[in-house]
């Protein structure tokens, strides 16, 4: 692991390239989201790369040895290197005013929450989630994970490195542009959060009753359907009705999925004394297989 040359204290050029959109990945040192130890950043104009951006970060915290095994960066590769509060004026001025395009929006998270506790202004940027646009571009893949994308759009990649993270989710965009024909001022236009209209549940079955929300998958899809056709009802989001929290196993938090809004909330109502079950779609679906192997 090596530090950036770039000099963390200089804003960027006056005469840096016009781009279409930049793209931005960091890495963390422990659970905190503003825990920011690596961030990449680069720049893209008609399909290609025009300008690249990588610097490791003192993240002023700890590092937990979980993340350091994921990225490979600890204490001893950020020493003397900048903190984020040094850095600020760098990112904002590659990422202010401009689409700027993050596989999922962790790093949106982690760079407010960065700004939150180094006391920085906040960055101003349109922002456009790399999984959203992969999963309407290519809806039968398994799964819409930067790591996965990569191998199937045959695209190289580092995964965990900041820089290559950038490079790779960029180059999901372009080529998603490509295979659609959908510019980037259409993909920027919003989606529904949610999904479309909930499939009406079941009349019978193992989950009637219940009311579960979905994390990370809209609720009119694969997941929602199989709820419903389970007997339960599918809500728009986590409340304090809701008996059920499913986690997709394509929700593209990764090993973050904690630190969603909606994650807290059901964790918020569970330890307020509300009897929520917080399960991913996996152990849920075994639930039942197992149920139904048993009684054959």
């Amino acid at each position: 692991m090596t530090a950036s040359k770039t000099d963390f204290a200089a804003a960027p050029c006056d005469d840096e390239p016009q781009v279409d959109f930049v793209v931005v990945d960091v890495e963390t040192a422990c659970s905190r989201v503003s825990s920011i130890c690596q961030i990449g950043i680069v720049g893209f104009r008609d399909g290609s790369e025009v300008f690249a951006y990588e610097s490791l970060v003192d993240p002023c915290d700890e590092f937990s040895s979980f993340n350091t095994r994921i990225h490979g960066i600890s204490c001893d590769h950020v020493v003397g290197q900048p903190t984020f509060a040094h850095i600020h004026a760098v990112v904002d001025g590659h990422l202010s005013g401009r689409t700027t395009v993050a596989h999922s929006f962790f790093d949106k998270g982690a760079l407010a929450a960065a700004c939150r506790v180094h006391r920085r202004e906040m960055i101003e940027t349109t922002w456009l989630d790399s999984v959203r646009v992969a999963k309407r571009a290519w809806p039968d893949l398994p799964s819409h994970r930067l790591n996965v994308l990569t191998r199937f759009l045959g695209v190289r990649h580092k995964h965990h490195d900041a820089l290559s993270d950038a490079r790779a989710a960029g180059m999901v965009i372009v080529k998603a542009m490509d295979h659609t024909g959908i510019d980037l001022a259409t993909w920027l236009k919003p989606a529904h959060p949610r999904g479309g209209p909930a499939p009406k549940a079941a009349a019978d079955g193992p989950l009637k009753g219940h009311r579960a929300a979905i994390l990370g998958a809209p609720r009119d899809g694969a997941l929602g359907l199989w709820l419903a056709g389970m007997g339960a009802r599918v809500v728009a989001s986590v409340g304090t009705t809701s008996t059920m929290f499913v986690i997709s196993k394509d929700q593209p938090f990764g090993r973050f999925a904690h630190a969603s809004a909606d994650y807290r909330r059901a964790e918020e109502l569970r330890r307020n004394g509300s009897a929520i079950e917080i399960v991913t779609e996996d152990d849920l679906r075994a639930r039942f297989s197992l149920d139904t192997a048993v009684a054959a």
